[in-house]
């Protein structure tokens, strides 16, 4: 049986060439401008994700 693709994580996550989970650094819509200068130049990178990638992966993997 084929697994369909789960749409809302396929969006939000990225599997790279070599097999890692990126996402995009959370709180990136409005408000920034009362931030730190350290937690925006952090929101600039994506993140690895380590906790639940195997799970990620079958999700979004058709």
């Amino acid at each position: 049986m084929k697994i369909k693709t789960h749409k809302s994580i396929s969006k939000r996550f990225k599997v790279t060439k070599t097999g890692k989970v990126i996402k995009r650094y959370c709180g990136q819509d409005h408000f920034n401008s009362r931030d730190p200068g350290k937690i925006t130049r952090k929101k600039r990178r994506d993140k690895t994700f380590v906790s639940h990638a195997k799970a990620v992966k079958t999700l979004i993997s058709n």
